[in-house]
């Protein structure tokens, strides 16, 4: 059995960034190995990208779970990864400084371990790919990653996004479509 990742919605709504978050996560490990929890408006819009469920990821019933969460004492490694079968991630991103919201989510989940990717707080699609690449064999060690992403909005205005991002083809790790979204957003 391939791992199941999980995002558990913490938002208060499915907002729109969230949804493309969300739908680059479904390219990343594919719809057949994605979950959408908590999930109260709008399902049937990610239902397109994974299994949707109501309920959330603390009401299931699962085994060999493992939760990301930034302040675990113990990092995720391709040995221990393998004993998973299913990998949870809070669909948030939080606030700077974080909040620790994923952490609650360890209180109420029976046969969790809580297993970080560091220290730093990744955006929710990022933290997948880094799963899914130590699932193949790689080592966080091994990867690179930089400290923030600048998204140029015009010749005088960019947003920064202060989370850590890892890099693939020396490029930051990020949707192509949140990107546009960002760009084409009135306000911040």
């Amino acid at each position: 059995m391939k791992p199941i990742f999980i995002i558990e919605h913490l938002e208060p709504k499915l907002w729109e960034w969230c949804v493309i978050e969300y739908k680059n996560i479904s390219k990343i490990v594919g719809k057949r190995n994605l979950w959408f929890t908590n999930i109260k408006e709008k399902g049937r819009l990610l239902e397109k990208y994974g299994r949707v469920i109501e309920k959330s990821v603390k009401d299931l019933d699962l085994k060999n779970v493992c939760l990301l969460d930034p302040w675990a004492k113990e990092q995720l490694d391709s040995k221990g990864a393998k004993k998973f079968d299913y990998f949870i991630f809070g669909g948030i991103l939080g606030n700077n400084p974080p909040e620790k919201r994923t952490k609650v989510l360890s209180n109420f989940i029976k046969f969790t371990q809580k297993r970080n990717l560091g220290k730093d707080q990744l955006s929710t699609d990022s933290a997948v790919y880094v799963v899914k690449q130590i699932l193949e064999g790689k080592k966080i060690i091994e990867m690179k990653f930089q400290d923030s992403a600048e998204i140029k909005i015009n010749e005088v205005e960019s947003v920064i996004l202060p989370y850590k991002y890892p890099i693939k083809n020396d490029k930051v790790f990020m949707s192509k479509e949140l990107i546009k979204y960002l760009k084409n957003k009135k306000g911040f």
